[in-house]
Formats: structure tokens, sequence, C-alpha cells
């Protein structure tokens, strides 16, 4: 996934840094498909629970080296009910629902999710880093 942090998750880095607020870390964080771009607050372009049974899976992380971390779990998304569109951007959130976006950015290859499709994201395809 080509990445940036979000606007939230560079704000409470930077208080982190710099001595401001100590931002609380999330217990669980959570991907997100989009169709679009989803912006710096990841809020755009996410797809709709409408219809779908579509919800944003648990993400799990190794430990970072190098700059970088590596997805340690496979989320899977299982669409059932109508067309979830053409994927092209994933995003990482603190809650379920609504929350916070802390990344977001291109997915390697975009992919269309129809009815009775699955989205996988294997453990170790999405990385996340710093530069």
């Amino acid at each position: 996934m080509a990445n940036n942090l979000s606007d939230y998750a560079e704000v409470a880095l930077l208080d982190w840094i710099c001595g401001g607020a100590t931002p609380t870390r999330p217990t669980t964080r959570y991907l997100a498909l989009h169709t679009g771009a989803p912006g710096e607050t990841g809020a755009s372009n996410e797809v709709s629970t409408s219809g779908t049974n579509y919800s944003r899976q648990a993400i799990t992380f190794a430990a970072a080296s190098s700059g970088s971390a590596a997805s340690s779990n496979t989320p899977t998304f299982t669409n059932s009910g109508t067309d979830f569109g053409t994927i092209s951007h994933l995003s990482i959130w603190d809650a379920a629902s609504g929350g916070n976006c802390l990344w977001q950015g291109a997915a390697t290859a975009s992919k269309a999710i129809s009815n009775g499709d699955s989205y996988a994201v294997a453990s170790g395809a999405l990385t996340v880093a710093l530069d």
C-alpha cells in the first residue's frame, strides 16, 4: 500500500514527540476498503455498509523494523448482498466504525468486488512506513 499518515495521526505523533498531549494507543486497529482516495481524514469513498454486509476488519502488525511495519494477519472481507465496487484504496482506523483514521493510501492493485466475492489482504502484504 502506498501509504500516508492521516492528519489525525500526524498531530498525535507530533504531540507525542514534542511533549504535547500523550495520545492513547488503539488496542485494535481496523482495515477499511475504499473505492477512491480516502483523503487525509480517511472519510471519503469507504465501501457502503448498505446491503453489502461490509464491515471493517481487525488488522495486526509485526514489530516495526527499519522504519516500517508489515501486517501479521489476513483480514478478509466477504461480500454478500450487492457489489462493493472496485477497491483502489485502503485505510487503517482505531475503531470498527467511526473513530479516527490512522493511515491511508492506494492499494497495490485495484480489484472489483462483486456480490459473493471476497477481498483479503495476506499477512505481510500490507506495509506501513515512516520516511
